[in-house]
């Protein structure tokens, strides 16, 4: 049966390398649910679900950013002399198919752009854990769309994009420490000082909500961030692979470091700790793992922990609450793992995808590298903590889109401000059950019954026994009901 003239694509790619780029995607998607559970974890139980609706709608922002211009700003191949940012060439994803013209790559154009997505949607997710307990979620969502092209794609075009004036410099950055990590953290950052701080009399005896579930994020994270390094390379070859064990490895002696350090001061065993340790240890990985050899990992690990723990200080000195402490843990850890690129990069490891020369760091006697990484840390700092506070600062004067909520929505939380919804049904109850204003002196025991006092509504119901009261509406009023016997008449 035919089926028409239609056109047929002739091109051939590798399927081994198309594979790995789309498993890559879908796991270094399965970061954000992670960032998600970790940062609700973090907070406390009446805000815990609007931190994973900020941290999914932040991903949703992100990638109809992308859709748009993101990857034409950020990845532009026709814009090779532009040393800044690309061009609008591929607005809407123009002609972004098969393979890129002139080019050698086993792969479509498509998986490479739908790779790199996913990175711009952790990095915003990041930054989104900034709104904690007190930013409103609307006005952030203009914020990430802005920031993802103001700041993102300008970083991310620097570093990645054949025309960036650090790609063409030799700056090494394997998978997003300055783009990712050290963009997010100086981003949260400055929007945390103009959300301000969080009302002193609700963090009294602050603690996390729910650790088992900032253990589930961090293992999640932990899952996706092998790929997240590991796919890096855009081909599985050997250098895939010693930046997944470089990864482990980083991560493993950052999360015994910080454990150790808090052990050190609180002669317990933190949970939370051992987390935020791991973190700094996959964050310290991200610029590094594709470079530096694995020794170099194993040191990397422990010097960021301590320096990420001792970080967390930073925001008491500087009066900034920066409540999930996404500069020591994301933007310290960054700068150490740049810092190591310069350190223990060698050109052998850089070589192993086949296709990359690089002369290393100071192992391979290239001296050089290390004010190219530091000028290149100073330029993502600088100009991302600039553009950052102008755009909150715009932001913030529009009628509508103030970034903070009011005190009485801070004290309620923002899972009722915000949300409407709540992550645990108890939350609702109990807090009906006192804006009821139930008098529980009036509730007794006995064979008689007795009449049992309301609110003000002079909504009441009879019953014998105050054992096994009950919460329930009848009628579209709220009512108490003894559970023991029935009703009275």
């Amino acid at each position: 049966m035919g089926r028409g003239n239609g056109y047929l694509w002739t091109e051939e790619y590798d399927g081994s390398t198309v594979a790995f780029l789309v498993i890559g995607t879908a796991l270094v998607f399965f970061m954000v649910p992670g960032l998600g559970f970790l940062y609700s974890g973090l907070a406390r139980r009446k805000s815990a679900l609007s931190l994973i609706w900020v941290v999914l709608m932040a991903t949703l922002v992100g990638m109809v950013q992308w859709y748009f211009w993101g990857y034409s700003l950020a990845f532009s191949h026709t814009a090779t002399n532009n040393k800044f940012i690309g061009d609008l060439n591929s607005f809407g994803f123009r002609n972004v198919y098969g393979k890129i013209e002139g080019s050698d790559d086993v792969y479509p154009e498509i998986a490479f752009a739908s790779f790199e997505m996913t990175f711009m949607c952790v990095a915003l997710s990041i930054v989104a854990g900034a709104t904690a307990e007190r930013g409103r979620l609307f006005p952030h969502m203009v914020f990430i769309f802005i920031f993802a092209t103001l700041v993102y794609c300008p970083i991310c075009y620097w570093i990645w994009a054949p025309g960036g004036w650090a790609y063409q410099w030799g700056v090494l950055d394997w998978a997003g420490g300055g783009p990712v990590e050290i963009l997010s953290a100086v981003a949260g950052f400055v929007y945390s000082i103009f959300l301000g701080r969080r009302k002193e009399s609700l963090l009294i005896n602050f603690r996390p909500h729910n650790v088992s579930m900032v253990t589930l994020g961090t293992s999640v994270l932990w899952f996706g961030w092998l790929l997240f390094n590991s796919a890096s390379s855009l081909s599985p070859n050997l250098r895939s692979v010693y930046a997944f064990m470089n990864t482990n490895i980083s991560a493993a002696t950052g999360g015994m470091t910080w454990c150790l350090l808090d052990y050190r001061s609180e002669k317990k065993w933190s949970t939370v700790g051992l987390c935020s340790g791991i973190i700094c240890g996959l964050v310290a990985a991200t610029p590094s793992s594709g470079c530096i050899t694995l020794y170099g990992s194993f040191i990397q690990g422990i010097i960021s922990g301590i320096v990420c723990n001792f970080a967390t200080k930073i925001k008491y000195y500087l009066k900034v609450d920066d409540s999930l402490d996404l500069l020591a843990e994301h933007g310290i850890a960054g700068i150490v793992g740049l810092i190591f690129n310069a350190l223990f990069a060698a050109d052998w490891i850089i070589g192993m995808d086949g296709t990359t020369r690089h002369e290393g760091g100071w192992l391979t006697h290239n001296w050089k590298q290390m004010y190219k990484q530091i000028a290149y840390i100073a330029a993502t700092v600088g100009y991302c903590a600039v553009v950052t506070a102008l755009i909150c600062f715009i932001i913030d004067k529009i009628p509508g889109l103030q970034l903070r909520v009011t005190e009485e929505a801070e004290a309620r939380g923002l899972d009722e401000d915000q949300i409407g919804e709540f992550a645990y049904d108890y939350v609702e109850v109990r807090r009906d059950y006192y804006e009821w204003g139930v008098d529980t002196d009036n509730l007794h025991s006995g064979d008689d019954h007795e009449q049992v006092s309301m609110n003000n509504n002079g909504i009441g119901s009879s019953g014998s026994s105050s054992a096994g009261i009950e919460l329930h509406e009848v009628g579209g009023e709220k009512a108490i009901a003894n559970t023991n016997q029935e009703q009275s008449a």
